[in-house]
């Protein structure tokens, strides 16, 4: 299975030049925890970076600077990661672990933005087939206990 298959298509998204305070407002408006920063081009939305709402807590609010007067642009990572829509949910969680992220914009192949997937949507395509693995032993052992008797 692709991140195509589960990924949100809705993203929220806001420009570099946002401020803190209207990019949580839109993070709470839209029941989010990050919003994907965008620059618009003819191919359309071109992801240039990622806020959190732990960004604004850890590098704004703990620090006592004004969300008023910052903004998404300063406060973004340095390094956008993303992953292209073809690639396995598998792929996606193993990029995820690895680089220590729980969000990672989707995109397609001409760099566009398609869509977002979270540490939570694996986590539900994976507990789905943990649970299908489940199924089968259960299957097993009853088909088992029904031939051997």
């Amino acid at each position: 299975m692709n991140v195509s298959e589960i990924c949100n298509r809705t993203v929220v998204v806001a420009s570099s030049g946002t401020v803190l305070s209207e990019a949580a407002f839109l993070m709470r408006e839209h029941h989010v925890g990050s919003l994907v920063i965008v620059e618009e081009s003819r191919k359309g939305r071109m992801p240039v970076g990622i806020v959190t709402d732990r960004d604004i807590v850890v590098a704004v609010v703990a620090e006592g600077v004004d969300p008023r007067k910052i903004t998404v642009g300063d406060v973004m990572g340095p390094e956008l990661v993303t992953i292209g829509e073809d690639v396995s949910v598998y792929e996606a969680l193993r990029l995820m672990r690895g680089r220590g992220i729980r969000r990672v914009p989707v995109l397609a192949p001409d760099g566009h933005l398609v869509g977002i997937v979270t540490i939570d949507d694996l986590l539900e395509i994976v507990a789905e087939e943990l649970n299908e693995l489940v199924r089968a032993i259960a299957t097993e052992q009853s088909r088992e206990t029904r031939d051997r008797k």
